[in-house]
C-alpha cells in the first residue's frame, strides 16, 4: 500500500465543461486521493493508492471524456443541431 502519484495527458480537453467532466470521471475512481488540473501545460496530477487503482483507469478515464466532449461532425446523422 503506497501512496502515488501520475501525471497523465489531457490533451484536447479545454473547455470548463471538459474539465468539469474530467474532475468527476477521476474523482469516481476508486483510490483516488487528489487531483490536480494544469490547463495551461494540458496535465492533470493524480494521487492514488496503488493497491486500489492504476493510472490505466486515469487514461482511460481522460478518453472517454475526451470522446464525449469532441464535437459531432456537421454532417453526422446523430447530430441533433443538424437539419
Amino acid at each position: 500500500m503506497a501512496i502515488q502519484i501520475a501525471q497523465v495527458s489531457i490533451d484536447y480537453i479545454d473547455d470548463a465543461e471538459g474539465l468539469d467532466s474530467l474532475m468527476v470521471a477521476l474523482k469516481n475512481i476508486h483510490g483516488v486521493t487528489a487531483i490536480d488540473l494544469d490547463a495551461a501545460r494540458n496535465i492533470a496530477t493524480v494521487r492514488y493508492e496503488d493497491t486500489e487503482t492504476s493510472i490505466h483507469a486515469f487514461t482511460a478515464a481522460i478518453s472517454m471524456v475526451d470522446y464525449v466532449t469532441q464535437p459531432f461532425p456537421i454532417d453526422s446523422p446523430q447530430n441533433p443541431h443538424h437539419h
